[in-house]
């Protein structure tokens, strides 16, 4: 990679919903163009889901990125548990005012309570 390059960023969607479902959520909000995948609940499955690392696994292997490289970006103590258990980095997204608190105390990487910093960190 040419040090003047910025690092390539590949976006996954890792979801306890059906692959439809989050196509559709990704589709109304005009996000479709920016993910490269999703790795969703398996129809009749619910072993597989977070926090078991398993779903986590599957999307970075689909990208073909080594798992302990990704960062999860997530909105729940079982999003931090399944990232942990996969070796991940953290991003705990605090969408409602006592999470910040918890996911500090689950020990997250970071914690954020607005999507904008998100964003802007992964345009930079």
């Amino acid at each position: 990679m040419n040090p003047q390059e910025p690092p390539v960023r590949v976006v996954v969607v890792v979801s306890g919903n059906s692959a439809v479902r989050a196509g559709h959520f990704l589709a109304a909000h005009g996000l479709g163009e920016y993910v490269a995948g999703i790795a969703a609940r398996p129809s009749g499955q619910p072993h597989p889901m977070k926090p078991s690392p398993f779903p986590l696994i599957t999307a970075a292997a689909r990208a073909h990125i080594d798992v302990t490289h990704c960062t999860l970006i997530g909105d729940s103590l079982t999003d931090i548990q399944a990232a942990h258990a996969a070796g991940m980095t953290v991003i705990s997204y605090a969408n409602k005012p006592h999470k910040a608190a918890l996911f500090a105390e689950a020990g997250v990487d970071t914690v954020t309570d607005a999507m904008q910093n998100i964003a802007d960190a992964l345009a930079a």
